[in-house]
């Protein structure tokens, strides 16, 4: 009879612990960020673009990616954009009434600022037309201002971000010559305002930093170790991992574990949390970009202490066929590819 006590106390404590263990697992997967950077919607639907669901029928783009297991998305905002379908639009207006619309689909939403009229990224961080001739001193309070202005325009509208990134792939610095890495202690500065801006608005806002090529830890120690050094504000460190623009387009498989480990040693160096905030594989091998895919959002979650945050695509929906771009996860038949299926856990 006592044998068998204990051996039912045993299965119990079994259980128990197993129910504690799935229950922690699963409160993790829901915090996990399964995100899209969607900026180019509004034009493609203002275009006429349908979108098919993987039954062929039309259906709104919301939809198709939340059955596709996304969960967030990833907003551009530009100071004062063209009206050009492909490199304009992204006004704080539109971006607003883009994030209402995540919101009311129950997505959480990242705003980037990327501090120009158009594209900002490792080969141009172009100032805004309107902040041209100013004084360091009056850039800063220009840049404090729009950020501010916009995150009150986020809020009013009953939307606060999860995450704002202060400026877009920004290894060499934001806003040239102003904040270019060769001047940090005026970049620190600048990066300092647009943090100082979003807390003003949403403490609870997590600021991220963000630089390209996710693989490489020797970039990411230089440019954290200087961010450091010049008590540069920030939460999380963004990254980018896009196999497919490296130098040798290598294969995803050459690189993953270079990505993960410079995940791993972000969170141990810095004592931040992580993210890939961008990535991207070729639309016509959807199959390999699934599998890309995978490796990344797995390499994210098994950061130590949870301290991976999530995975972005960018511009999933963005078709070639309109787009012009390879690296969406969008079929000419209107439809998602398998490669967006990698989100579906």
């Amino acid at each position: 009879m006592k044998r068998t006590i204990i051996i039912c106390l045993s299965l119990i404590m079994i259980c128990l612990l197993s129910c504690n263990q799935v229950e922690e697992e699963n409160k993790v997967e829901s915090s996990f960020a399964h995100g899209a950077d969607i900026s180019w919607l509004p034009q493609m639907e203002a275009g006429g673009y349908i979108f098919y669901n993987d039954k062929g029928d039309a259906e709104d783009c919301f939809k198709i990616l939340k059955d596709h297991g996304i969960n967030a998305v990833r907003l551009r905002t530009w100071v004062n954009p063209s009206t050009d379908p492909h490199s304009g639009h992204c006004s704080a207006e539109e971006t607003i009434a883009l994030a209402q619309r995540a919101k009311n689909w129950g997505m959480r939403v990242m705003i980037n600022f990327h501090y120009s009229d158009s594209w900002a990224d490792p080969g141009k961080q172009n100032k805004p037309k309107d902040w041209e001739g100013l004084d360091f001193n009056q850039l800063k309070k220009a840049l404090h201002e729009y950020t501010k202005e916009v995150m009150k325009g986020l809020k009013d509208a009953g939307v606060t971000p999860e995450w704002v990134q202060i400026g877009n792939e920004i290894p060499a610095g934001m806003i040239y010559p102003d904040g270019h890495t060769d001047n940090w202690s005026q970049l620190a500065e600048l990066i300092n305002e647009g943090y100082t801006a979003v807390k003003e608005v949403n403490p609870d806002t997590k600021v991220i930093l963000h630089v390209d090529q996710g693989n490489n830890n020797e970039r990411f120690r230089w440019w954290f170790d200087n961010a450091s050094k010049y008590n540069v504000k920030y939460d999380i460190i963004g990254m980018s991992f896009y196999p497919y623009w490296l130098e040798g387009k290598p294969d995803y498989k050459e690189i993953i574990n270079d990505l993960g480990y410079n995940l791993k040693d972000m969170t141990d160096r810095y004592k931040k949390e992580v993210m890939v905030v961008e990535v991207g594989g070729e639309d016509n091998k959807p199959q390999n970009t699934y599998e890309m895919l995978r490796a990344v959002i797995e390499n994210v979650k098994a950061v130590p202490n949870n301290n991976g945050l999530g995975v972005f695509y960018w511009e999933p929906e963005g078709a070639r066929s309109w787009s012009h771009y390879a690296l969406s996860a969008w079929g000419d038949d209107g439809r998602s590819t398998k490669a967006l299926d990698a989100f579906i856990d």
